[in-house]
């Protein structure tokens, strides 16, 4: 018999990772004053309010806008930036499909670019040759939760006087050149639904430091309100994407737990970055020196099938996760997706551009397709373990390379 658990052996993971989500008497206590409150719509309420201010002062912003998700955070920014028909967007191809479908929502053209290979965030020169008078802004996601060049994307958005937006679903925390992420543009966006650093089950938040991008996206996301008038005068565009009272207590108990456990993340990852580039075939993603704090959303790695006998990259996820050791999916192309392929997505743009032949649905991607088929993604919540638990995630990856051939 195999020594690989996928094939009837011991798992290799002696002992469970700490679960996810996490909680305690400060959680608890929020929701019972809510409830106890009876004030749970967040117009009336205070608990949100206070998330709001607390987020935004923590990832120094000025200000602060909870909303019901991070799709929705994208696009109530691109309603504040009035981006629409005929605009184009320029987003990483690499990314989960809200980056891009929050600006087909605006009626705006997402324009995919390749990634850098080692860090898997946007590509900065691709950036700058994908510019056309129809660009409006480009969305940097910060993978992983390590950010995408804001020294360089920052640069090329003030050349060509683009606003520049920051997906940060993965990175709360996380720092770039000793800044918090998130306000090095026009404004950035967070996600907390439920595999994200910290959560509420959904949830969102934009930051800014703008204040006219503050006054459109918080009218956006109530209904075109404007703060001080009447409450049936309604303004710009909106639609419904307040936060509830519930969530915005949940959230600020998470917020308090966020420093020591991105500290913990972040100590565990330096040593799996050890332990894992020690093992041929495996490649750690890369932390630009610039990088002063990786939030970690997933711990990322290249998997080499070479170095484990010809084994297909979801055939060694499936032995990994038998050892004990958790998977989370990698995202796939966007350009490859169904709804631009089908060429769904072309009923959400203006008539002339819907008509047009457009390029990136027959580029090529080679860093993209490498990061989304040929990586393997361990979940944040596996980081907030000790030694021993990144001493045994490396340990099963060397069973599994010993024993490769087995699988084949």
């Amino acid at each position: 018999m195999s020594e690989l658990a996928l094939l009837g052996g011991r798992a290799a993971k002696s002992k469970r990772f700490p679960v996810w989500p996490q909680y305690d008497e400060r959680e608890r206590r929020a929701l019972q004053e809510v409830l106890e409150s009876r004030v749970w719509w967040r117009t009336p309420g205070t608990k949100t309010l206070k998330f709001e201010q607390e987020y935004a002062a923590y990832h120094q912003a000025k200000h602060g806008i909870a909303v019901t998700n991070g799709t929705a955070a994208i696009e109530v920014v691109m309603a504040a930036l009035e981006i629409g028909w005929g605009d184009e967007v320029i987003v990483p191809d690499f990314t989960f499909v809200a980056t891009a479908s929050a600006v087909l929502f605006a009626g705006a053209m997402p324009v995919m670019v390749d990634i850098r290979p080692d860090t898997y965030c946007i590509d900065p020169d691709l950036v700058e040759a994908a510019i056309t008078p129809r660009t409006r802004a480009i969305i940097a996601v910060h993978l992983g939760g390590h950010p995408a060049d804001l020294d360089r994307l920052t640069a090329i958005a003030a050349k060509h006087n683009l606003a520049l937006v920051e997906d940060s679903a993965h990175a709360h925390a996380s720092e770039w050149c000793g800044r918090r992420i998130g306000t090095f543009g026009k404004a950035g966006t967070f996600s907390f639904q439920a595999s994200k650093l910290m959560t509420a089950g959904e949830g969102g938040m934009i930051i800014t430091n703008d204040d006219e991008v503050e006054r459109r996206a918080r009218s956006a996301h109530d209904c075109g309100r404007l703060p001080g008038e009447w409450f049936y005068a309604h303004f710009l565009y909106g639609s419904n994407y307040r936060l509830s009272e519930w969530q915005g207590a949940v959230l600020s108990a998470q917020l308090s737990r966020l420093d020591e456990q991105t500290a913990l993340r972040g100590k565990n990852a330096c040593l799996l970055d050890k332990l894992l580039g020690e093992i041929p075939g495996i490649t750690p993603q890369a932390l630009d020196p610039r990088c002063t704090r990786n939030g970690h959303y997933a711990y990322i790695f290249h998997y080499d099938k070479s170095a484990f006998a010809g084994v297909p990259t979801k055939r060694f996820i499936e032995a990994l996760v038998a050892e004990g050791i958790p998977n989370q999916a990698s995202y796939p192309p966007v350009h490859e997706l169904a709804v631009f392929q089908s060429g769904e997505y072309r009923k959400r743009l203006g008539q002339e551009q819907a008509k047009q032949e457009h390029a990136f649905l027959k580029q090529d991607y080679p860093n993209t397709a490498r990061g989304a088929w040929e990586t393997v993604w361990i979940p944040q919540y596996a980081l907030l373990g000790d030694e021993a638990d990144m001493h045994e995630i490396a340990a099963a990856i060397k069973k599994i390379q010993q024993n490769a051939k087995d699988l084949l």
